[in-house]
């Protein structure tokens, strides 16, 4: 039996494999034991009064903490009685400070007893609207007659179809971007090629339609969720002022540029390329070497400046989505954003491109082997670069082994990279088949699928159109269908060519997946915000023989209303503690308020509050002793700060005492 040794393409993949392998697992080790903040998709964080309290006086105000940024109107708040009607004042208030975002709104005076529920809406900095409710109560709970949303901000029929836009954008660009690159990069000839002409002209037309519609959804997407606040120009104008507004409105400009350079790709590009051949051979039509040195001139000049107009466009449009989307928010965007418009581009060079490959395989007789290989290699340098960037942005989004595996948005992500794995084995198949078509012998032809001139061996004899419209038409639809058969049979003459077209057929299934798991993710909630919402009620641990000291930053929303209160428990255990509590303004200088009251409750027992005033000790100190705290467990000090006769708030923060 002879032995047929491996061809030097093979061996070089199966070597490299492992160390690549290799580098992919320290590379994940070192982004999920790395430690560092990063947010998007806002989150709350915390509330006052606390979703659940049962406070003994009815507070001035509401107050809501988020983890970021966010965008919020006059109507963003809403405060229900147990009635239904609103009791807040519709006035919302700006009470960030520094690193603490925070927004409120004013309560009518005089509540009554009874539950109150909180609605509130906003649209987070990663451009995406966030929602929710809770309730409150103020001496004992009550019946109510409001009931708490349960769909979220961004949800229903408006939600799905902005889904859907926003699915389409990505696909469009990714078909667009890389359907032009396959051809500039690894087939000129394509340009010339209809079927190619109208896969890019069709990605952009969705990319167009996609964007408009997104454009006009986002105001009833982030507000409403009625179709009919689509048609308000007030809502459209506001959008516009915002930056996810901008950045739809920056896309269809630069797709306008994408007009122009498809019709010079397609136009003056694919007449050159006819003329010159897919690698310009320095011969004009007659022979002329001068004047084929000279079109191969112009060719590769216009070659150049597509190649430069395309990428600048291309990376406009990338960085659409990502000066608006999550790589623009959290920690290092200055580094996320450059990352993520790589991410983008290198998705559309292989994914497009890949798309791209398979429509010339299925409907263009004779693609050139070469071709094939120069896309195999683009898309390695592709996988690469997603294989860093996408390290990198899932470390931002993540960052922890728990959000990997217990947070939506790590699922999801799991799903992502199970998918991208198939893929490239996929596509290591597809590259098997490519080697097959790189190694065919000697004096074989050069374009796939030419092996046998079919079209002669089935040539149909000439035939006279008859005076009759019906049996002409019958006739010429006769003629096309046996044009079509000795297409299908020139591209199916080559097997290896058959294998690699379903090979690549099947990545191009994948890829579909691929883009909806990922469109999925983009509005999802990250793992780090997940993980930072659901701790936010953590408490502080005691520490055996040292007093439990936290800090709570306050804002009353009244002149010098802001500072931080610090409270001090001393020895922090079950029995007898003194009580120190210290107010600072906004310098860290004493703030000497006319009123601080504690109370302690510890919910898992039923126990509280109990109420504490303690004693003016120096401008800016209160104290008390004796606090007795007479069983073990999670308790919640709540601090009632009174800065003026009408300006209060009440923080909260969860202790263990032991």
């Amino acid at each position: 039996m002879t032995a047929i040794a491996p061809s030097p393409a093979r061996v070089r993949a199966a070597a490299l494999l492992p160390r690549l392998a290799l580098v992919l697992a320290a590379l994940l080790a070192a982004l999920f034991t790395a430690a560092g903040p990063a947010t998007a998709h806002a989150a709350l964080t915390a509330s006052d009064p606390k979703e659940g309290a049962v406070v003994a006086t009815a507070p001035a105000q509401v107050t809501l903490s988020f983890s970021e940024q966010v965008a919020m109107g006059d109507d963003s708040i809403r405060v229900m009685d147990p009635q239904g009607r609103r009791v807040d004042t519709g006035e919302l208030r700006d009470m960030c400070s520094g690193s603490t975002i925070r927004y409120g709104t004013a309560l009518h005076s005089g509540l009554p007893d009874g539950t109150y529920t909180v609605a509130w809406q906003a649209v987070s900095a990663d451009s995406h609207p966030v929602s929710g409710a809770f309730t409150f109560s103020i001496g004992a709970p009550s019946a109510t007659s409001v009931a708490l949303p349960t769909g979220q901000a961004g949800g229903g029929p408006v939600g799905i179809v902005y889904g859907i836009a926003r699915y389409a954008a990505y696909a469009g660009f990714t078909v667009l971007v890389g359907g032009a690159a396959f051809i500039l990069l690894c087939w000129r000839r394509g340009a010339a090629q209809r079927p190619l002409q109208k896969l890019v002209v069709r990605a952009w037309v969705t990319l167009t339609a996609a964007t408009l519609a997104m454009l006009v959804l986002r105001n009833p997407y982030t507000g409403s969720g009625r179709f009919a606040d689509a048609l308000d120009l007030d809502g459209l104008k506001a959008v516009l002022e915002t930056k996810p507004g901008a950045s739809l409105i920056s896309r269809l400009l630069l797709l306008g540029a994408a007009a122009l350079f498809i019709a010079v790709l397609f136009g003056a590009f694919a007449r050159r390329t006819a003329e010159t051949g897919d690698i310009g051979k320095g011969k004009g039509k007659n022979g002329d070497k001068d004047k084929g040195q000279a079109a191969d001139k112009e060719a590769n000049d216009l070659l150049f400046g597509l190649g430069i107009g395309g990428a600048v466009v291309a990376g406009g449009i990338a960085a659409t989505w990502s000066l608006s989307e999550h790589a623009s928010t959290g920690v290092q965007p200055g580094i996320a954003m450059p990352a993520d418009i790589l991410h983008l581009l290198a998705v559309a060079a292989w994914l497009g491109g890949l798309t791209a490959l398979l429509v010339a395989l299925h409907k263009v007789p004779g693609i050139e082997r070469e071709a094939v290989q120069r896309f195999s290699r683009v898309a390695f340098v592709s996988v690469l670069v997603l294989t860093v960037t996408g390290i990198y942005q899932s470390w931002r989004q993540v960052g922890s082994w728990s959000a990997l595996t217990g947070t939506s948005y790590g699922q999801i992500l799991l799903l992502k990279v199970g998918l991208v794995a198939a893929l490239v084995g996929i596509a290591y198949v597809s590259r098997s088949w490519t080697a097959r078509l790189t190694d065919a012998p000697a004096g074989k032809p050069a374009k796939v699928g030419r092996q046998r001139d079919v079209s002669r061996e089935t040539q149909p004899a000439a035939v006279t159109v008859p005076d009759d419209p019906k049996r002409a038409a019958q006739l010429a639809r006769q003629r096309a269908a046996r044009e079509n058969a000795r297409e299908k049979q020139v591209r199916d003459a080559d097997p290896n060519r058959a294998g690699l077209r379903r090979s690549v057929l099947a990545e191009a299934g994948v890829a579909v997946v691929l883009l909806a798991v990922t469109t999925v993710l983009t509005s999802t909630e990250p793992g780090r915000t997940a993980e930072q919402a659901s701790g936010r009620d953590s408490a502080a641990t005691a520490v055996p023989n040292r007093a439990i000291k936290i800090t709570l930053p306050f804002d009353t929303g009244g002149e010098k209303g802001k500072g931080s209160v610090r409270v001090e428990l001393d020895p922090g255990r079950v029995g007898a503690n003194s009580l120190h509590v210290w107010v600072d303004d906004t310098e860290g200088k004493p703030l000497d308020i006319p009123e601080i009251k504690v109370a302690f409750t510890l919910p898992a027992k039923d126990i509280g509050p109990l109420p504490l005033i303690p004693e003016r000790a120096a401008p800016g100190h209160w104290s008390a002793s004796g606090v007795q705290l007479p069983l073990a467990g999670e308790w919640r000090i709540d601090v009632s700060v009174r800065t003026s006769d009408i300006d209060q708030t009440t923080v909260q923060k969860n202790v263990k005492i032991g």
